[in-house]
């Protein structure tokens, strides 16, 4: 089959391009580097020429209110509009697990919007939503800095690998629509001010971590359960504490 990967040049999109490729499938990796840019819809009709599925792990350049709600709108418009055009049968999109529940964060009301017009375009979709990357952790702290420190809430936290939810894309895609949502999490689950202080241990960050039930995630005050998946979700197999390891020996290295 042909599947164009919407954002196939970031961390995600890549994985899942190489593991398309692998099982044989005619793989393009959009983005504007390729000459694809959902945005003005430069390259669209002709990326999607032919293609039977589109997946999309495209994220906003900025995480800026305003521009995100505008990146996830105008991107859904026409990257939805270019698949009925072409006759494109499955749409799969990458969002955040507990997308629905953060309407308090900027970010997250991008993703809301993101999804109601997957719903509503008529198009054949599956929606994935995923727990935070254990490759996200650094941005998580960077927006959570205060000062000197890192003010975090208490909130459960279940983190899956990058690689882990590559495999589950993967799957979906190739699997039949389901017109619906389909989780995935890592196997472990942490309170996400106690991970941070694990991170910070494994890359050598001194900083202090201060645990707040009242801070804000991205804008969003949380629910000790907000992040964490319903039961049923597809769970990865790689452990946070054996990608800790490995990141505390690069910084050993370095």
């Amino acid at each position: 089959m042909k599947i164009v990967v919407i954002g196939g040049s970031g961390l995600i999109g890549s994985k899942v391009v190489h593991n398309l490729r692998m099982l044989g499938h005619e793989v393009f990796a959009a983005s504007p580097a390729t000459g694809v840019n959902t945005i003005t819809g430069e390259g669209l009709a002709r990326a999607l020429e032919n293609a039977q599925i589109v997946v999309d792990v495209a994220n906003s350049p900025s995480f800026e209110d305003a521009a995100v709600l505008e990146f996830f709108e105008t991107s859904g418009r026409n990257l939805l509009a270019a698949e009925r055009a072409t006759g494109v049968g499955h749409h799969v999109a990458l969002s955040v697990v507990g997308t629905e529940l953060l309407a308090e964060s900027g970010y997250f009301r991008g993703k809301i919007a993101q999804e109601k017009l997957i719903r509503e375009s008529g198009m054949p979709y599956t929606i994935v939503h995923s727990t935070q990357f254990f490759e996200f952790l650094g941005g998580i702290a960077k927006s959570a800095t205060d000062g000197g420190a890192v003010r975090l809430p208490t909130a459960f936290i279940q983190p899956i690998s990058s690689d882990d939810v590559a495999a589950a894309l993967t799957e979906v895609t190739l699997d039949n629509p389901v017109n619906g949502i389909v989780e995935i999490a890592g196997p472990d689950r942490f309170r996400l001010s106690e991970l941070m202080e694990q991170y910070f241990t494994a890359t050598g960050d001194t900083r202090e971590v201060l645990g707040d039930p009242w801070a804000r995630y991205f804008g969003a005050l949380l629910t000790e359960g907000m992040l964490l998946p319903a039961g049923g979700a597809h769970i990865g197999s790689q452990r946070i504490a054996d990608w800790l390891e490995a990141q505390e020996k690069l910084e050993k290295a370095s």
